[in-house]
């Protein structure tokens, strides 16, 4: 039953962001859980990397070295959050080949694709044997600040 909510998720990833309470989906890349390297549903390495970014990313906030930057109760300060808001989280792949055209694939002008955005998708084309399997992302966290 907690799995089959992970569609939900996947839905509103591709064309959003990922639902909130959902914290244990990573919208249509697999499970958050367990917070280790093994990816046991593997379907290609655009996804399996994705996957994987978005697990440290959720273990960091667990261990408490990220803390939540956005929202009404973050104005001005961050707070400990150890449940990710996946909503405050993008990223941009920049290796083996780089998101810096604007589109996703799709037509649509986005660079940035949020966490649990279905690679099905963004990623056409973006990995290669031998030298294009490993990948780099740039992680973009919105963060809610004040001026006094």
């Amino acid at each position: 039953m907690a799995i089959g909510a992970c569609s939900a998720d996947c839905v509103a990833a591709s064309v959003g962001f990922g639902i909130r309470e959902l914290f244990w989906c990573s919208g249509c890349n697999g499970p958050t859980y367990p917070m280790n390297g093994n990816v046991p549903v593997h379907i290609g390495g655009i996804q399996a990397s994705s996957l994987l970014n978005h697990r440290i990313l959720a273990k960091m906030h667990r261990l408490f070295i990220s803390w939540q930057q956005h929202g009404p109760s973050a104005v001005c300060s961050g707070h400990p959050a150890p449940l990710m808001d996946k909503r405050g989280y993008k990223t941009q792949m920049l290796y083996p080949i780089p998101m810096t055209s604007g589109t996703d694939g799709s037509g649509a002008n986005r660079c940035c694709q949020p966490l649990g955005r279905t690679t099905q998708i963004w990623g056409i084309g973006r990995e290669y044997p031998i030298k294009g399997e490993d990948f780099t992302y740039q992680v973009f966290r919105k963060r809610n600040c004040c001026i006094s």
